[in-house]
């Protein structure tokens, strides 16, 4: 079971609840008698950096799709009437 502590234990006997963590792995920190927050160790497997986002493929999903030669020479005909 997680250990708990207060938000003031935090500011006056952070090394108390550091060993709580130290000890059990995690800290349940409550505020006005309410569950809040959870302390957990530091892992440097959670840290990496997410995966790098392919922007030119997002920015292909939102832009409009070409016309075809025929749909933009009808385009043309239509917007020139009869000159």
């Amino acid at each position: 079971m997680a250990g708990s502590a207060t938000i003031r234990d935090l500011r006056n006997r952070f090394p108390r609840v550091r060993k709580i963590v130290e000890a059990e792995g995690e800290v349940v920190v409550t505020e006005r008698g309410k569950p809040r927050y959870r302390l957990t160790l530091y892992s440097a497997a959670a840290a990496e950096a997410p995966a790098a986002k392919d922007y030119v493929a997002r920015m292909k999903r939102h832009q409009p799709r070409p016309m075809s030669r025929a749909a933009a020479k009808a385009l043309h005909e239509h917007n020139r009437g009869e000159r």
